[in-house]
């Protein structure tokens, strides 16, 4: 229902764009999302009426008089009657406050043993009008150390226009992401460039480049044995969910946020 949904409002549509080398599973459908995958959490945002602020860096939760104090880098604390963490794993462990008491022995092992895999992604940006000739619309890559998946982006999302320019997306394999995390931004670019020059020779030269560490990219190991989420404190609730709690796809992150919605009801 949710894929219906979703494709009823052009949010999301079929894949029919040519992906070499990626391997289908038996009964598995795929979609793009021309608008790109922030769409989905818009359209979401949209219908839900919340009032959303960006930006804010949580840093401390503790409790004040059985509501909770939620502080940010920037700005003065707040209270909240419930509170829903969703970021990576390893960033709620890293919040400090009386979270860090109230999360027992047992859950604090099941969420030391949640593991990502981390890679760079290089976007590359064309003026309108550029071409770009390779036959295929996106291709993984199974024998480059560095490159593991190259996108023509507007290509794969069925939305190329003369107005606007093309753009490719390139991937890293996980091993050259984890032995280059902590490397200088602008020398991996170089690098991942030469790499990428060597598989697609007929790139053009883009108009701009945006290179991004992407720390926490896919589950590698969810927390065992997990309904989707898990409650750290029942009053007043606090509870942690997200694609750490299942597997890190659409299905996996619906999943957890229904059986998060489940848990908060009663608390509402």
């Amino acid at each position: 229902s949710f894929y219906e949904e979703l494709v009823s409002h052009g949010i999301l549509k079929p894949l029919t764009a040519p992906v070499e080398g990626m391997v289908v599973r038996e009964g598995s459908r795929n979609y793009v999302a021309p608008q790109g995958i922030s769409s989905v959490v818009k359209y979401y945002l949209e219908q839900s009426g919340a009032e959303v602020s960006y930006e804010q860096h949580v840093t401390h939760i503790s409790l004040r008089d059985g509501r909770w104090e939620v502080s940010r880098r920037a700005g003065p604390p707040e209270q909240f009657d419930v509170v829903i963490l969703t970021m990576p794993v390893p960033q709620i462990l890293q919040l400090q406050g009386d979270i860090v008491n109230l999360i027992n022995e047992s859950q604090k092992q099941q969420l030391e043993s949640v593991s990502y895999s981390s890679r760079y992604a290089l976007g590359l940006f064309y003026e309108a009008g550029t071409g770009i000739a390779v036959p295929w619309a996106a291709q993984y890559i199974t024998d480059n150390p560095c490159i593991r998946f190259i996108s023509i982006d507007n290509k794969k999302r069925n939305i190329e226009s003369p107005e606007v320019g093309p753009s490719v997306v390139v991937h890293t394999t996980v091993t050259f992401g984890s032995e280059h995390l902590d490397s200088d931004p602008a020398e991996v670019q170089q690098v991942i460039l030469s790499h990428l020059q060597r598989i697609v020779p007929c790139l053009p030269k883009p108009s701009s480049i945006k290179c991004q560490r992407w720390r926490y990219s896919q589950v590698t190991r969810a927390v065992p044995n997990c309904p989707g989420q898990m409650i750290l404190h029942s009053q007043p609730l606090l509870i942690c969910g997200g694609d750490g709690f299942t597997r890190s796809n659409f299905d996996g992150c619906i999943e957890s946020a229904m059986s998060l919605a489940e848990a908060v009801k009663p608390h509402l």
